[in-house]
């Protein structure tokens, strides 16, 4: 490839802190060529994130990083800091993997990105607000002029993330450095932004450094791939040489890793564990100085579902379709109405303080499991926290009980006094799963507890929570956008689009033969390819 506009050289980061020396990054060299996608590949703490960080020098001061790293033939590597504040932002864009870490709580969607565009641009008035809604809508956020005013809380993970997309193209970047854009997406959106990646790419030609764990995306995106593990890159090449002749078996297993199989048949005599009839969920819009109610933002509209003892009903769609205020109302945590049953009992009617009894027995597993861990407090004390608060014991002493719940998920239990940070992605998760399953829950809501995780650390969820229901009897409420992982899990699932259900009915049924265009585009994202049968 000749003029590169991104060529690293021997790269070395090494991290200090505490008199602990730690190699992050060993000698890795590559090059980003014009209009080209390059895609770097592997595992959680493979030093993927740290590569790419390296670049613009975002590293901080505990890193020491050395190598070579230049952008159209400067040197980035102890450039001046308004070298570098002039290439950043302009030049060479981010999209980060956390957006509400990224995004500013006590901004506005319209503030947050005319600041960008003000500062580089230089349009003013009006002309920032049409540029605004011409980004929002070109990365689908629907009613994108109304949406100005929203706070990043009040939007999805999918909608925070579009957002983040959109302010990262709002300068015309030369080279775009995308770390996991697409993790909190579903498989259609998903699909539009690769799409507009593709587009920008073909009409401006911008070069994109695309970092992510998902290789289905990879093979869709990238002209090359660089695959890493342990600091180092392993394998390097065209993409379709890596993935239809892998050298190295690090490549292989990541190709071969993927969640397969079908859920462990419902038991016979399976009661009903919870059940909705008829729910609607609506949210009030205030307007004025009065704070009038001018109309509603439509959730959820009329949703029935029913999920029994070691059973899991698989909730799919879009970012925003309301899969997960359906399971927050299901759980009592955000009003609704119509009918929610749980073990046989109406507990609609019920207050907060008349539910806490029931809590113990409903448990949720988030998205972000870092984001809901406390960084003050250890393992023991995360794990431990709901036997305090339901007052359970006679199970043995706390510290037993920990060890024995984090022997059960695949933690060892010598790391107890531990803290969250010292714990890779998959290890938080477990984590997340450990604490809600100390309670011996009847009902666990898992939302997208595998978006964030390397493929190889799917599986071994997947595969957890099969034997934990097996055991168990747990009922499930899975909600994911990855339909593969919805697939190897789900006995039942339920498709929803904008508040609606449009769909519902036995797994293999809707994904074999979906009734409707919608649920068939979902399915076509997720697997290029319906089966023969659809």
């Amino acid at each position: 490839m000749t003029d590169p506009i991104l060529k690293v050289r021997g790269l070395g980061v090494r991290f200090s802190q505490d008199g602990v020396s730690t190699r992050a990054v060993k000698g890795v060299s590559f090059d980003v060529g014009r209009g080209e996608t390059v895609a770097l590949v592997g595992e959680s703490g493979s030093g993927k994130s740290v590569t790419a960080l390296s670049t613009v020098q975002l590293l901080g001061d505990a890193a020491k990083v050395s190598g070579s790293i230049t952008y159209e033939q400067t040197e980035m590597i102890g450039a001046p800091q308004a070298e570098l504040r002039r290439i950043r932002g302009n030049d060479i864009s981010f999209i980060f993997q956390e957006p509400m870490t990224s995004l500013n709580p006590l901004h506005t969607l319209e503030k947050q990105l005319r600041e960008s565009i003000e500062l580089h641009q230089g349009l003013r008035g009006e002309a920032v607000k049409r540029r605004i809604v011409e980004l929002l809508e070109k990365v689908g956020i629907r009613d994108a002029e109304e949406r100005l005013t929203a706070y990043p809380h009040q939007l999805s993970g999918g909608q925070r993330q579009r957002v983040m997309i959109a302010m990262a193209l709002a300068n015309d970047p030369k080279l775009l450095i995308a770390d996991e854009p697409t993790t909190a997406l579903d498989v259609t959106i998903q699909a539009q932004i690769l799409d507009l990646l593709a587009d920008l790419k073909r009409d401006s030609g911008l070069s994109l450094l695309f970092i992510t764990h998902d290789l289905t995306i990879v093979r869709q995106i990238a002209d090359r791939v660089c695959v890493m593990k342990d600091g180092e890159i392993v394998e390097q090449g065209p993409t379709e040489e890596i993935f239809e002749r892998p050298q190295h078996p690090y490549t292989l297993k990541l190709l071969t890793a993927e969640s397969t199989g079908l859920p462990t048949p419902v038991p016979e005599d399976a009661q009903p564990v919870a059940e909705t009839e008829h729910l609607r969920i609506w949210f009030p819009i205030h307007r004025g100085l009065l704070r009038r109610t001018v109309g509603h933002i439509k959730a959820v509209n009329d949703a029935t579902l029913s999920v029994r003892e070691g059973e899991t009903v698989g909730i799919v769609g879009e970012s925003g379709s309301g899969k997960t205020t359906l399971a927050l109302a299901v759980m009592k945590l955000i009003g609704s109405e119509g009918r929610i049953g749980f073990e046989g009992r109406d507990i609609q009617g019920l207050s907060q303080r008349q539910v806490r009894p029931l809590r113990g027995d409903m448990q949720i597993v988030f998205q972000d499991p870092f984001g809901s861990l406390s960084p003050r407090m250890t393992v023991a004390e995360i794990i431990s926290e709901g036997l305090e608060v339901h007052k359970i014991e006679g199970r043995g002493d706390k510290r037993t009980m920990v060890a024995e719940i984090m022997a059960e998920v695949g933690l060892d239990p010598t790391m107890m006094d531990r803290y969250p940070h010292e714990f890779s992605g998959g290890q938080r998760q477990r984590i997340a799963i450990a604490r809600a399953m100390i309670l011996r829950p009847k009902l666990l809501v898992l939302d997208e507890p595998t978006s964030a995780l390397d493929m190889t650390v799917q599986v071994q969820i997947v595969d957890l929570l099969r034997e934990l229901q097996r055991k168990y009897r747990l009922a499930y409420i899975f909600i994911s956008h990855d339909l593969k992982v919805v697939r190897a899990l789900s006995h039942k699932v339920m498709v929803m689009k904008q508040g609606d259900v449009v769909e519902a009915g036995p797994a293999e049924e809707i994904f074999r033969r979906p009734r409707t265009e919608y649920t068939h585009q979902l399915m076509q994202a997720a697997f290029m390819e319906l089966d023969e049968t659809a």
